[in-house]
C-alpha cells in the first residue's frame, strides 16, 4: 500500500472531472449569449472550416450586388423607398410603415402587382413586395462593406435569423425577384446563382466582414 496515495483518489479524480465539465458547459454556454448565437448556431458553425480571406473575397462579390439598385432601392437609408436604375426617390413618395407594407390608402401592393406589369419601367411585381419593417430596416444605402457585413449577421438587425436561417434566405422570393425586373430596368451584376454560391461561401466561411480599406 502506497502510504501517499490518497483512499479517496478515485472519488476526488472523478469530482474533479465533473467540475471541469460543468465549467466548460458553462463557458460555452455564456460564450454563445454574449455573441447572441444559439446552440444551434453553434453546432452548425463549430464544424465549418473558417478562412477569413475566403469569405472576406466572397463578400466582395456579394456586396456588388446588394448594392446593385435592384436590391438596395428597397433598402433605403430613409422611409421612402428608391427606384430606378439610378436609385432616385420613388416618385409617388410612399412611406415605410409600420409592417414596410405602405400606410393608409398608400400600399406597396395597390401597384406591385404579384407579377411584373407589363410595359417599360411598368411597376415590378412579386406577392411579398415591400420594404423591411420599421423595427428592423436593414439599411443597405450607404453601408461599407465592413459595415454592411456586420449588419447581416447581427441578430437585433436582421430579424433574428441565424447563419442556417441567412444561407436559406438567398432563395426568398423577393430576394430572387431582383434578377426579374421590370422592363427596362437592369440585372445585378453576376447571375442569382453566382450570387449565392459567394453568400454561401461567405457564410459558411467564418462571415467576415472586409476592412475598411479593402
Amino acid at each position: 500500500m502506497n502510504p501517499f496515495k490518497p483512499k479517496n483518489q478515485g472519488k476526488i479524480l472523478s469530482t474533479v472531472g465533473g467540475v471541469f465539465l460543468i465549467l466548460l458547459v458553462v463557458g460555452i454556454s455564456v460564450g454563445m449569449s454574449e455573441k447572441n448565437f444559439s446552440t444551434e448556431d453553434y453546432i452548425e458553425l463549430s464544424s465549418l472550416k473558417k478562412d477569413s480571406v475566403v469569405s472576406k473575397e466572397a463578400f466582395k462579390k456579394v456586396y456588388s450586388v446588394l448594392m446593385h439598385p435592384r436590391c438596395m432601392n428597397c433598402h433605403p437609408s430613409g422611409d421612402i423607398p428608391l427606384q430606378g436604375d439610378d436609385s432616385h426617390l420613388h416618385g409617388m413618395s410612399p412611406q415605410r410603415g409600420e409592417d414596410g407594407k405602405g400606410v393608409y390608402a398608400m400600399k406597396c401592393a395597390n401597384c406591385h402587382q404579384n407579377e411584373n406589369t407589363p410595359g417599360k419601367h411598368a411597376p415590378p411585381g412579386n406577392p411579398e413586395w415591400h420594404l423591411p419593417p420599421a423595427d428592423m430596416k436593414m439599411i443597405f444605402q450607404g453601408r461599407t462593406a465592413n459595415e454592411l457585413a456586420k449588419q447581416l449577421i447581427d441578430k437585433s438587425k436582421n430579424g433574428n435569423k441565424s447563419i442556417k436561417d441567412l444561407i436559406a434566405h438567398a432563395e426568398d422570393t423577393l430576394v430572387k425577384a431582383g434578377w426579374h425586373p421590370a422592363e427596362g430596368l437592369s440585372l445585378p451584376p453576376m447571375s442569382h446563382k453566382e450570387f449565392k454560391e459567394a453568400w454561401v461561401t461567405w457564410l459558411k466561411a467564418g462571415a467576415y466582414a472586409p476592412d475598411n480599406s479593402e
